[in-house]
């Protein structure tokens, strides 16, 4: 008997096994914000840049119009912190933490069985992550926190309608109530916890019946009360706060207030997928509240077995679904680069690129080689390319990095416009306020200027920005000697009509440098530049001559050099032969001609040629002449 009670003593499970699961939560949050702050640190930062959050009383009233305003309120609140992405990856966690404590509360999830915690939090980080392009079209503010916010209300109320005692009909009252306070702060997140405590009713008449040795019955006057009041709250309040109180919300979706809407000419589902396993988690933790037994690990094997699993499921699910484009985070990295004013950091990130890189990309670096005064010589050194974005939305450059663009090539209309538009049909963002306020004080409209910037004084990280702009206001003499806007007014010297760009922002830009004049000596040097990138060889000659005279003296850029040397052999109408070329210049473009005369022989195609002539010509206007073609514009 002694040896029989010593054997079941040794195949008892350690009482702190339970704890495993909850130890297993907490360092899974811990992964999730190293992966964050290591692999989006960009992004992150782009994020709280395409958000915006003023402390006025007016901006709080402004997000009321809406049901679910109190959650974009404080979700652009917390998006703020994405300036620092330790402080703001470190808020997201809380919160999930948080979040995972009221699930446990609401539903009495045994300690044991934390892991199941998860679930949702795994879920919200991929409304997060799995965005990729869409951080430039998505409307709903605050997205990375509204969810998992709403979802803590959801649960609260859940919570508190549990512990209510059955009598007197406090629950159906509570329901109402709760209905009628939480959709318009929480908009579609009140309503799933109207749903959720409707479904637990069911379960809690059922517990409280075995518990007191009665028996159940669903036609039960009190449970059936509970049920019609909580659907009667989801269909009849929504519509009474339209009819009455909400005017800036469509009927049809008024119950879905507060959830992002992935639509761009058409409906992209598959971005609702994490919302529908949210929403059937926690149907399933209604259903099942008060199964789940509070006991010791009984079936340690078994309890293991489902931990591993889940566990695997969640990590597998989270890096398959995680979005890691290879050029969306280099764009990301060179916009940050630009605010930055870091040139050479953009042309850094340029350098060897692993993939062909996106038209974002190419037209960042030849911005960064144009401030820096190395286009001529260095505009062919980097790879080149016009991959299309890796998204199923269609992206135009214009959101992208249209506004910024814009604003650096002196087409300060354009960048005001686009923010202006994209202000209206995305929201207003500190980073169309921060172009708005620039623009105005290149043209000199210090009154626009100050209302932008006394907007971004009442933010929490652009504050500083605000008032470093405010010293400009009226100082004209000031922006044309700062080392941001004076390169700037060199690129402003035309005629300045605003007109219809197409949306094509490259190719408006070159040909705006190719078709309107001026005297500036600069704006010459870009539209030389915009010759070469039209390959136009009548318009080429004109601006290669200026260029010459404007520099007499100095060396002329070698991809200069090389165009002039090939289009004078290609064309007989200027005469190149007492040209001061350089010999490598020559010798470049016989070798490039005698290698393209032994593939034509062999019947190479040009797909088939570049492969063979990028090692020793592809820093070359030849090869960027003859091979590089059709390249897609957006």
């Amino acid at each position: 008997m002694k040896k029989k009670q010593q054997i079941q003593k040794k195949s008892q499970p350690a009482p702190w096994l339970k704890y495993l699961s909850p130890l297993l939560c907490v360092a899974a949050l811990v992964a999730v914000a190293v992966s964050l702050l290591s692999l989006e640190s960009e992004y992150l930062w782009k994020v709280q840049e395409l958000n915006l959050h003023l402390d006025t009383s007016l901006f709080f009233k402004q997000q009321m119009v809406v049901s679910g305003g109190l959650l974009t309120w404080l979700g652009t609140w917390f998006t703020e912190f994405f300036y620092h992405p330790l402080l703001g990856v470190g808020w997201l966690c809380l919160w999930w933490a948080l979040l995972m404590l009221l699930i446990q509360r609401a539903f009495r999830v045994p300690i044991k069985w934390s892991v199941v915690l998860l679930v949702p939090v795994a879920m919200l980080l991929l409304t997060c992550v799995d965005l990729g392009y869409w951080i430039y079209y998505l409307k709903l503010r605050g997205h990375f926190f509204v969810g998992t916010i709403g979802l803590c209300f959801t649960c609260g109320a859940v919570w508190l309608f549990r512990s209510l005692p059955a009598k007197y009909y406090l629950r159906p009252v509570f329901i109402t109530i709760s209905t009628l306070v939480l959709y318009p702060l929480a908009g579609f997140y009140g309503l799933l916890a109207t749903l959720l405590m409707g479904i637990m009713e069911w379960r809690i008449e059922a517990e409280s019946a075995k518990s007191s040795d009665k028996k159940f019955s669903i036609l039960n006057s009190r449970f059936l009360v509970t049920s019609v009041v909580a659907v009667l709250a989801i269909v009849v309040i929504p519509l009474l706060y339209y009819r009455y109180v909400f005017y800036q919300t469509s009927q049809e979706n008024i119950w879905w207030t507060a959830l992002p809407l992935f639509r761009i000419i058409e409906e992209h589902k598959a971005y609702y997928i994490p919302y529908y396993i949210i929403t059937i988690f926690f149907v399933i933790m209604a259903i099942t509240y008060g199964k789940l037994c509070n006991g010791e690990v009984k079936k340690p094997f078994t309890w293991g077995a489902v931990h591993v699993l889940l566990l695997v499921v969640l990590i597998i699910g989270v890096k398959n679904y995680w979005y890691r484009d290879y050029n969306f985070h280099k764009e990301l990295r060179m916009q940050r680069c630009m605010e930055q004013q870091d040139w050479n950091g953009i042309l850094q990130e340029a350098t060897d690129l692993q993939d062909e890189p996106t038209r974002a990309i190419v037209l960042m670096k030849n911005l960064a080689l144009f401030r820096l005064g190395r286009q001529g010589d260095e505009m062919y050194h980097y790879r080149t390319g016009a991959k299309a974005s890796n998204t199923p939305i269609p992206v135009s450059m214009t959101q992208v990095v249209g506004h910024s663009v814009y604003f650096f090539y002196g087409l300060a209309n354009y960048c005001y416009r686009w923010c202006l538009e994209d202000g209206v049909e995305y929201g207003w963002r500190a980073e169309y306020l921060k172009y708005l306020t620039r623009c105005s004080l290149l043209n000199g409209d210090y009154r626009v200027a100050r209302k932008y910037i006394d907007l971004l004084k009442q933010t929490r990280y652009h504050r500083e920005w605000a008032m470093e702009q405010e010293k400009y206001l009226g100082q004209d003499e000031a922006l044309r000697a700062d080392s941001l806007y004076g390169p700037i007014f060199h690129l402003m010297n035309f005629n300045d009509n605003l007109s219809s760009d197409q949306s094509i922002v490259e190719k408006f830009l070159m040909e705006h440098f190719v078709h309107d004049k001026s005297d500036d000596k600069l704006y010459q040097d870009q539209s030389l530049n915009a010759a070469l990138w039209m390959k136009d060889i009548q318009m080429f000659w004109p601006f290669f001559n200026q260029y010459a005279r404007n520099h007499r003296s100095e060396h002329m850029p070698i991809h200069y050099q090389e165009a002039a040397y090939l289009y004078g052999h290609l064309e007989n109408g200027v005469d190149i032969a007492h040209m001061p070329f350089d010999p490598q210049v020559k010798q470049t473009y016989d070798a490039f001609m005698q290698l393209a005369q032994r593939c034509q022989e062999q019947g190479m195609t040009e797909e088939q040629m570049k492969d063979v002539f990028y090692p020793q010509f592809g820093k070359t206007f030849y090869y960027e002449y003859f091979l590089i073609r059709n390249q897609k514009l957006y």
